[in-house]
């Protein structure tokens, strides 16, 4: 059975991965609306990958018996003067997710919870990824994002990015 403080948690992560879309969609509007389409669409299978990511946990949720209570879910407020602004805010973001889900396991590890420790260990493995996309991303940009044909290429490329669901299976 887990125990309340830990349902708690789960229930406050299926809210951030939610956030984490509206904000993935909001840096996709503004990619778009700049004409940038290949940034645009990397930010909108951002945005669907965090989707699934809320799904996962609603459904490990509910497959231990445990009722996934939805709250408000806050517009982003940022503001991306310049087009790299909104990678670094993907990357500090995607940490703050990292911790959370390390805090849920810290917990889980000391109550001995051993089948959500089983569950968040693909999310770990998971958020590695995510940072290091995210990271990855900023070293284009800045290798050539300030010249207009490679900001034009590295667009390009992005617009290359397909939607993959995600690997994790759950009973």
């Amino acid at each position: 059975m887990i125990q309340e403080n830990i349902y708690k948690l789960l229930n406050e992560q299926v809210n951030k991965e939610m956030f984490s879309a509206y904000l993935y969609l909001d840096i996709s509007n503004y990619y778009i609306d700049n004409g940038l389409d290949g940034f645009s669409n990397w930010f909108k299978i951002q945005a669907q990958e965090e989707m699934d990511h809320a799904m996962l946990f609603a459904q490990y949720m509910q497959n231990n018996g445990l009722s996934v209570k939805l709250t408000e879910i806050a517009a982003p407020k940022m503001e991306y003067s310049t087009y790299d602004v909104p990678l670094h805010e993907a990357l500090k973001h995607e940490q703050f997710i990292t911790q959370s889900i390390h805090d849920i396991y810290d917990l889980a590890f000391q109550v001995k919870d051993y089948r959500t420790m089983q569950f968040l260990d693909w999310f770990i493995m998971e958020q590695g990824e995510e940072e290091k996309n995210v990271e990855d991303l900023i070293l284009k940009y800045k290798n050539f994002g300030s010249d207009k044909k490679g900001l034009y290429l590295l667009n390009q490329e992005l617009a290359t990015r397909v939607y993959a669901p995600p690997s994790l299976v759950l009973d």
